[in-house]
């Protein structure tokens, strides 16, 4: 069973990585409210509970794979058949286990640690099961992409409420303030972006599988992903405005570079695989927020 569930977390859910993201994701969004709150270093409170946070961040995209696995198995036989499951070279039972195990570990690091947050953590995981079941209306969601999304994809939103309201009651800080509400959609537009983007074909590349190009047609998809990056750029603008000038400068120039390749690729789109340059955008983007952070720390306000 170790041997197979290596294989599974090789493939589709690598432990470090993951347990890095979920570190950055909740501490991203931590420090992003205080630091707009005007909470200094030398009130800053970490300890046990932000890394509960963190591991629960993990843990519940854990759950989420799992699930999204086990519910598209039938598919995945015929669209991925060399995937760890549908390959048999890992079982369902291994990786129900392994699950079981971790959001058991989960349930009681927050019972015992982040008891005041526990509603928003109860929040997160009702909606994570009704992910997995498809809200209850399989025969609906599951054949159109567009239903998916609108009911999939807003999670983000909910693990960043978790994050909030531990945040805002920690520290006893302000609830309503634009600082909390684009805090609440920062990390959701990248995941929004990356799923649609990653379903954007040129029209040779097109098969059996379902995507947004192939409903709308690559170019009207493609629109539609820029229409995305500019709202998510807006937030990440008010989010660093108080605390860095650079940073600002930075992600204009970043989602400039971004909208030219979104250009680029509705004028050729056999010239790149869009989203390859979604997630490099990404990954500058969330390393700039980071810097920001992290320069407002040492340095102060720039």
């Amino acid at each position: 069973m170790l041997k197979r569930l290596h294989i599974y977390f090789k493939e589709r859910y690598p432990i470090i990585p993951r347990l890095i993201l979920g570190v950055i994701v909740f501490l991203e969004i931590h420090f992003i409210i205080l630091l707009n709150q005007g909470v200094t270093k030398d009130q800053f409170r970490i300890g046990i509970q932000e890394f509960v946070g963190a591991f629960t961040v993990f843990a519940f995209l854990l759950w989420l794979r799992i699930a999204d696995d086990l519910k598209d198995y039938e598919t995945d036989q015929v669209l991925f058949p060399d995937r760890p499951l549908p390959s048999g070279r890992v079982f369902k039972k291994d990786i129900i286990i392994a699950c079981a195990i971790v959001q058991a570990i989960t349930i009681a690091l927050n019972v015992i640690f982040m008891w005041k947050n526990i509603i928003f953590f109860i929040v997160l995981y009702i909606y994570g099961y009704l992910m997995s079941k498809w809200f209850f209306q399989k025969a609906k969601i599951q054949p159109s992409l567009p239903l998916a999304l609108v009911t999939h994809n807003p999670v983000q939103a909910i693990v960043n409420l978790y994050i909030i309201a531990f945040t805002v009651q920690k520290y006893d800080l302000k609830v309503f303030t634009l600082t909390n509400i684009m805090a609440l959609w920062t990390l959701y537009f990248p995941a929004l972006i990356w799923e649609v983007s990653r379903k954007i074909k040129a029209p040779k590349d097109e098969n059996d599988y379902t995507t947004y190009s192939k409903l709308f047609g690559y170019k009207k998809a493609t629109r539609f992903v820029l229409i995305l990056t500019i709202m998510d750029i807006i937030t990440n603008f008010i989010l660093v405005w108080n605390l860095n000038k650079i940073s600002v400068c930075v992600l204009g120039l970043l989602v400039s570079w971004m909208t030219w390749k979104f250009i680029q690729y509705i004028r050729n789109p056999e010239r790149f695989t869009l989203v390859n340059k979604v997630e490099l955008y990404t990954y500058l983007q969330e390393s700039t927020m980071l810097l920001t952070i992290v320069a407002f720390l040492v340095f102060g306000k720039v």
